[in-house]
């Protein structure tokens, strides 16, 4: 059964570049003039695919048949996922000779986290596909989203070249920009690209991107998929035909000096060492481990929407609250199985609190609900991608704020990180506010009166796994990366 996980909005945002694939120019001729039968400064083309998604494989056959190898930027986290490719499917691609790339684990903003977190994101990816046996030289921003810290932060995780995007003239956008990118790039680590490839582009928007190079100078063309498939899937596919024409007409662009290349072969060179991403210290003694617990700050800051099934929740903040001015408010209706629940943002740290295997926790949160609630359980592994664990007994409905209180099994081993909440899993309302971590060894004591610690019409917990989450990625002003 697959979740929908939502990030909640950044504490900043930045004008994002519109996604795209790499091209490249080199100079100086006229717009349009024919190019020669034998270009003296070639073009070459990067095939490259975004976020995994499990229908890209349907553009194995086409790169197959046309001798051609693409660069595949692979969030780890999403690996096994639904919707996603597994690890045999990546064995697969590096078997045919495909690059295996990064993009983070879990798909994150990384101009909107902190700098240790995105650094967290890009070390973590490459060191477990390198780990998977991937050898690991580029990367790709989530969103084309970065800023200078955040490029030096791929540069020390050990890439050889970070990709943006929108950054090449083509009809979608950049009108004052070159038709390519160089073929030794100023700068490595904000590579230079066309806009994305959506279901709006034709065949000869396709081909566009490869001539207007060949014309101008010859260079670097990188086009950006993130869909294969038919029948209007996504708006941002390509169909199968469509890719397998340009495959094809790209494979005739021999004659005019063009060819087609990995990322990691135009960069060059061998792949550098894994390196660790900043360690966050684990949840100890008395301390809450949740970062905003009261919701108080930012929209709210570290928190994260989540849900799966048949049903239709809608979300809210402010107030009544339990103490300050905000509070989650969930009114669920149309229900017919499923959950809904507003829990700390999954990411590697900055939000989600630390555990260490073997240890238990204690889990806490005041709430109001017309019916019988219970707390979801998610952990990181010590890779960064989240799963479903277990859930608590059930909590009785309460009008008044009431403070549900339990104690997780043992943290099994492999996992470092944990997300909770109470949910709402039927008709009605729940409002919940000031959720609390703590190692279970130092938990403080209960306030006296309204706290809910017993069961309530329910077994005594429930852990069947409902698999892999699906997270859905964060998008800005409907951007995809």
């Amino acid at each position: 059964m697959s979740e929908r996980f939502a990030a909640a909005p950044p504490r900043w945002t930045r004008a994002l570049a519109v996604l795209a694939a790499f091209a490249v120019v080199a100079g100086g001729a006229v717009a349009g003039a024919p190019a020669p039968a034998q270009a003296a400064t070639r073009t070459i083309v990067s095939l490259t695919f975004d976020d995994a998604n499990s229908d890209q494989l349907n553009a194995l056959p086409a790169l197959k048949t046309n001798g051609m190898k693409a660069t595949f930027y692979v969030p780890s986290g999403f690996i096994g996922a639904s919707g996603h490719m597994t690890r045999a499917d990546l064995t697969t691609l590096k078997n045919a000779g495909h690059e295996i790339g990064g993009h983070t684990v879990t798909h994150p903003d990384l101009a909107a986290v902190s700098v240790d977190e995105a650094k967290r994101q890009i070390c973590t990816d490459r060191k477990t596909l390198s780990s998977w046996g991937f050898s690991i030289r580029s990367f790709a921003y989530p969103f084309a989203s970065s800023t200078p810290d955040v490029e030096k932060a791929a540069a020390a995780c050990g890439y050889s070249s970070a990709r943006g995007l929108g950054d090449i003239r083509s009809r979608f956008g950049c009108p004052d920009c070159a038709y390519a990118e160089s073929t030794r790039p100023a700068d490595r680590y904000y590579l230079k690209a066309l806009d994305q490839v959506d279901a709006t582009w034709t065949l000869d928007d396709l081909k566009a991107g490869v001539t207007n190079a060949e014309n101008n100078g010859g260079g670097w063309v990188q086009f950006t998929f993130h869909n294969v498939c038919d029948n209007a899937c996504s708006d941002l596919a390509v169909t199968t035909t469509v890719f397998s024409q340009f495959t094809a007409w790209l494979k005739t662009r021999a004659a005019a000096g063009t060819v087609v290349r990995t990322v990691g072969d135009v960069i060059g060179g061998a792949a550098k060492p894994v390196v660790d991403g900043p360690v966050v210290p684990a949840v100890t003694g008395s301390t809450n481990g949740i970062v905003n617990p009261s919701l108080e700050q930012g929209a709210p800051d570290c928190w994260m929407r989540g849900g799966y099934g048949s049903n239709s929740a809608a979300f809210s903040t402010g107030s009544p609250a339990h103490t300050g001015a905000i509070a989650s408010g969930i009114t669920m209706s149309n229900y017919v199985d499923g959950d809904a629940k507003l829990l700390p943002q999954f990411d590697l740290g900055q939000c989600s609190p630390t555990v260490t295997a073997g240890k238990t926790y204690t889990l806490r949160e005041w709430y109001q609900s017309s019916g019988v609630t219970q707390f979801a359980v998610y952990l990181r592994s010590t890779s960064g991608a989240w799963s479903y664990w277990t859930s608590s007994p059930w909590f009785g409905a309460a009008t008044d704020w009431t403070q549900a209180d339990w104690t997780t099994p043992a943290i099994p081993a492999g996992y470092n990180g944990i997300s909770f909440a109470l949910t709402i899993f039927g008709n009605g309302t729940l409002r919940t506010d000031d959720l609390q971590l703590y190692d279970s060894a130092g938990a403080p004591a209960l306030p006296a009166a309204n706290t809910s610690t017993s069961p309530a019409l329910a077994p005594s917990t429930v852990t069947a796994p409902q698999g892999p989450v699906e997270v859905v990625n964060p998008t800005e002003s409907g951007v995809t990366g």
